[in-house]
């Protein structure tokens, strides 16, 4: 082979160069135990971060925007996705929340701490001299062995739509950490309606997409409301068309009330007063011809997708037919949904069997603001309901719908499965004790990992008592004691000062799909980045 200066030739069978590695002195390149080191430095920093947020006393994070625009939220999802990390560890972090969240929406921070806590347990092994690959089997087993034990401590309850106390207790827990935690009972009950709305009992399954979450600056958490309907940010197309209407059946269309354009290319001499009347004329028929049709089909209310030629608009107040313009794709398809109404692509098409029908449709204005919205209410499939959130100023009403957003996850998860584990970090240190005693039973090395993992998994109940100001060791070691002493595995971190440490007692609940999931989670991006033993990078010019 032939080294030259800039790059390393090699030569095939055939006599034919090709290069090993193109303008490798200009990559900067870590390899081994070095590379492992840097890449678990990298993912600490980030859990770091995130460790602050957990739990009922976590704090809020500000982030601001390449334009300006300033975001405060204490969701991990939402505080990784916009902190933009430029590390390659760093972004799989940001991956990791961001699979949780779309997998079961709470307990995003909770799962980049614990993988932080795992890679920091796992540096001090790979000093010991342990492989990398023998570490990360250690945690594929303990992380089995802590599972089993979640299922074991796991509790079902039975719900009902008359009585949906748990489900409510649950979603509480997981607005106790948010900005709502003042109105978490109202908000909770909100959540648990509205997914109950909407579930398919039977099937144990939620489609989240018909529960619509609205907001408005202005007013305070406490006016939130839940809308058995649905929430239009429109108004009528007329000033002057009536506000309220009762039993209204409604045409929705996708057409525009505007005279044909023809698809070819044309041009209209007018060279008479005659012909410029007849064209007026034959554009007043069509429109006439339009609105007619809408009232013979027996519409109270039309609903379109575009806009309304100002002529159509004044002829529709005229002929007494409230219109509202301009509603989005995704409004439409959940007011059809909740009406019963079919979507009409053609005047010609419209039938009375495709109208929907509401109980009430209302135009409501906000404070002294020209804001106005639509209520349709009463509809005969309930199965499209929408959350109406208030609040003192836009970050508020963010982070209020991000709550809320989690607080239906939560729900959703438990409608799938209602299985439920206490909080406070009581199945965490569960977890702990069990695969600690496990590990004692293993012949290899990986009892030193399974250990590890057992240490690690201790590392939410003392965020939790660190945040909560809390002495952080002593508080964990006296709860580790007396779940030894009392084979209680609901005793968790007292946050709130409640003078307990029974979760039980206190209704803290978590879900069990939702602490399995985390536990995977950490334990298969901790095998990812164990495993990473070489990193080429281009050089950055200094």
């Amino acid at each position: 082979s032939v080294s030259l200066a800039t790059m390393s030739l090699a030569f095939d069978e055939f006599g034919r160069p090709f290069i090993i590695l193109k303008e490798q002195e200009q990559k900067a390149r870590l390899k081994g135990i070095e590379a492992q080191k840097a890449n678990i430095l990298a993912a600490k920093s980030v859990a770091r971060i995130m460790q602050s947020s957990l739990g009922p006393k976590g704090m809020d994070k500000m982030l601001q925007g390449p334009d300006g625009d300033v975001t405060v939220t204490n969701d991990g999802a939402t505080i990784l996705e916009q902190m933009e990390v430029e590390n390659q560890i760093g972004k799989l972090m940001v991956e990791l929340s961001r699979s949780q969240d779309h997998e079961i929406g709470d307990g995003t921070t909770g799962v980049v701490v614990l993988a932080g806590a795992l890679l920091e347990k796992a540096e001090f092994l790979l000093d010991m001299g342990m492989h990398p690959l023998r570490i990360a089997e250690g945690y594929e087993m303990a992380c089995k062995v802590a599972t089993k034990n979640l299922e074991a401590i796991s509790e079902e309850f039975e719900f009902s739509v008359d009585n949906c106390e748990p489900l409510i207790q649950t979603c509480m827990t997981t607005l106790s950490s948010k900005i709502v935690g003042r109105c978490k009972r109202a908000m909770a009950e909100m959540c648990v309606k509205a997914v109950l709305d909407v579930a398919d009992l039977k099937r144990r399954d939620v489609n989240l997409d018909l529960i619509k979450v609205v907001g408005k600056v202005g007013g305070q958490l406490e006016d939130a409301r839940l809308v058995e309907g649905l929430i239009i940010d429109k108004d009528f197309s007329h000033p002057q068309m009536p506000k309220e209407l009762n039993d209204v059946k409604i045409a929705i269309l996708t057409c525009p009330f505007e005279p044909p354009k023809p698809k070819t290319k044309h041009k209209v001499n007018i060279d008479s007063v005659e012909k410029f009347e007849e064209l007026r004329r034959q554009e007043q028929d069509y429109f006439v011809d339009m609105v007619q049709k809408c009232k013979d089909s027996g519409a109270g209310l039309v609903i379109c997708q575009w806009g309304f030629d100002d002529e159509a608009n004044h002829l529709l107040m005229h002929r007494n037919m409230p219109a509202v313009r301009w509603v989005g794709g995704v409004e439409i398809e959940l007011l059809a949904v909740a009406t019963g109404a079919r979507i009409v692509p053609r005047f010609s098409e419209l039938t009375p069997d495709k109208l929907g029908f509401a109980k009430q449709v209302r135009e409501v204005a906000f404070g002294t603001t020209k804001d106005r919205m639509l209520l349709v209410e009463g509809c005969p499939n309930t199965k499209a309901v929408t959350i109406f959130v208030r609040g003192g100023n836009r970050m508020i009403v963010e982070e209020t719908k991000r709550s809320i957003h989690d607080a239906l996850c939560v729900a959703r998860n438990l409608v799938r499965d209602n299985h439920i584990v206490y909080g406070g970090g009581a199945a965490e240190i569960s977890c702990s004790l069990v695969v600690a005693s496990e590990a004692d039973k293993i012949a290899g090395v990986e009892q030193y990992a399974m250990r590890a993992f057992a240490d690690a998994l201790e590392s939410i109940p003392m965020a939790l008592a660190e945040n909560s100001g809390l002495p952080a060791i002593d508080s964990v070691t006296a709860i580790k004691k007396a779940q030894v002493e009392t084979g209680n595995p609901w005793l968790g971190v007292d946050c709130n000062e409640v003078g307990t440490n029974d979760m039980k007692g206190q209704v803290v609940f978590e879900t069990l799909i939702g602490k399995k999931q985390c536990l995977f989670l950490a334990t298969q991006v901790c095998k990812m980045i164990l495993k990473i033993d070489d990193v080429i990078e281009p050089k950055r010019f200094e």
